[in-house]
């Protein structure tokens, strides 16, 4: 008899082991945040770093639209310049070759708008529209794609304890077995192969509850890690608060619901938005065809400190011989003057070398490589590549709800048959332990009888969130709000 007892806790401590994985997870609900589905829902889109990088893109699309209307404003630039110059150099003041040491300066502000450019400006702010508008259009594709996950992984919980469930009820039916055996045999009514059916059912059922257990703890830590909260918090999901039963499949019409979908699903404004945005790249391209045509305007002065101005005074340095008096002989002379200088002052300079100019500027493409016509190929070819995109997607949308809407209804027949078998089994069950209780059944036959019920709750369940699953995609392509 010991023997027999030490086999049976092999599955006992799996199962303690097992218990204590998920200690975190499955508390009382006093010491834990009880969440909702929408509870997950937030805290998912709240702290989940792909929609946050999609709100930094649409912060990116909409910079790139503000500036793009910026560039229709007039240019205003200022430019300045110092040097010294050593040796044989030009003068920017004067233009005159200077051999001494000196320092110059030269500054401006300048000006310019473009009046024509081939409208790409006009095109470029339109096609940034699109862009931010798809951009935030991605981010709610995201949302709606964590939205499916977050249900998914919510009901994976709610199956799972309810298989849980399901298990430990099992196993408390092979537990009492077990001892009604031992009691029998301690009377001499069973043999010790009646005794090692029922400890091999309840092991059975122990391996049943453990593996419940441990599916249970891997989805609460997938929910968790889907939420981006600490894999080590302790939550509990709220129970439902109906039957979770879905309405019938046959009022699913695929039709209507994808020409539902079309208008409210992201995947698809999405790629409708960077199709007409690639159009527009088109006309962007087309205007490297068109003359660009502008006006600019600028103020200059510079100065110098190799200059030097004249001063209103002079002095004679010296006779010059300009011709004889007739007659007498006299030598007539003239005297040489100088020109008297002074440093030329800062302010001096800068007003007198003050300078101002206006003027149109054209320019015509006449041959630049086909860069043009390149530019507006490629960018025919994108637009075509986005149009591509664009059908894909309504494809795969139009697959994925007629494939959604024949899954509903085959769930739904699912459901019903598992029911009607588990109810099949379940009464069966219940003969043959009556039967079994009188010695009229043998304790294979009890054994097998209580596998197959076991079996067939087990499919119920799962036929059962199966087609909650089902129904909830269909929501979800609807765009209804997903709630329990």
């Amino acid at each position: 008899m010991r023997k027999f007892t030490s086999f049976n806790a092999l599955p006992k401590l799996s199962l303690v082991l097992s218990l204590a994985l998920i200690t975190g997870f499955v508390q009382s609900s006093d010491a834990q945040e009880v969440i909702t589905i929408q509870d997950a829902i937030e805290k998912t889109l709240n702290n989940n770093l792909q929609v946050k990088q999609s709100k930094y893109s649409e912060g990116l699309s909409d910079e790139n639209l503000k500036q793009s209307k910026n560039a229709l404003l007039p240019t205003l630039n200022g430019n300045s310049s110092y040097n010294v110059n050593f040796g044989r150099s030009v003068d920017p003041s004067t233009n005159a070759f200077n051999s001494s040491q000196f320092s110059s300066l030269n500054g401006g502000i300048s000006a310019g708008f473009n009046i024509f450019q081939g409208f790409q400006k006009m095109n470029q702010i339109k096609q940034n529209m699109l862009l931010l508008n798809a951009s935030k259009t991605n981010t709610e594709k995201i949302k709606n794609d964590l939205i499916l996950q977050v249900v998914t992984g919510y009901l994976q919980i709610l199956y799972n304890k309810d298989l849980l469930k399901a298990a430990k009820e099992q196993q408390t039916v092979a537990k009492k077995q077990l001892d009604r055996e031992q009691q029998l045999l301690d009377v001499g009514n069973k043999t010790l192969a009646d005794l090692s059916q029922a400890k091999s059912q309840l092991a059975t059922a122990d391996l049943t509850v453990t593996n419940a257990v441990n599916a249970l703890s891997i989805s609460y830590l997938t929910l968790a890690q889907l939420m981006d909260v600490p894999s080590s918090t302790q939550y509990e999901v709220q129970a439902p608060l109906s039957n979770l039963i879905a309405p019938a499949a046959a009022n699913g019409n695929a039709e209507e619901i994808y020409d539902s979908s079309l208008k409210l699903f992201p995947d698809i404004k999405l790629a409708s938005l960077r199709a007409e945005a690639a159009k527009r790249g088109i006309e962007i391209a087309k205007g490297g065809y068109y003359p660009t045509l502008s006006v600019g305007a600028g103020l200059n002065t510079n100065w110098s400190s190799g200059r030097q101005q004249s001063t209103r005074t002079s002095e004679v340095i010296g006779m010059v011989p300009v011709g004889v008096v007739e007659g007498t002989g006299a030598i007539v002379n003239t005297p040489i003057y100088r020109t008297l200088t002074e440093k030329y002052h800062f302010n001096d300079q800068l007003r007198d070398n003050f300078g101002q100019y206006v003027g149109f500027s054209l320019q015509v493409p006449i041959f630049n490589g086909f860069q043009a016509r390149s530019s507006v190929r490629k960018a025919k070819i994108n637009h075509l590549q986005s149009i591509a995109d664009e059908q894909l997607a309504k494809n795969n949308l139009n697959k994925v709800i007629y494939q959604a809407v024949a899954d509903l209804k085959a769930a739904e027949g699912r459901l019903s048959a598992t029911t009607n078998t588990y109810t099949a089994q379940k009464d069966a069950f219940n003969v043959i332990e009556q039967r079994y209780a009188v010695g009229l059944v043998n304790s294979l036959d009890f054994s097998t009888s209580q596998s197959n019920m076991n079996k067939a709750e087990i499919d119920m369940i799962q036929a059962k969130y199966d087609l909650i699953f089902r129904a909830k995609v269909i929501d979800y392509y609807l765009g209804k709000q997903i709630v329990f």
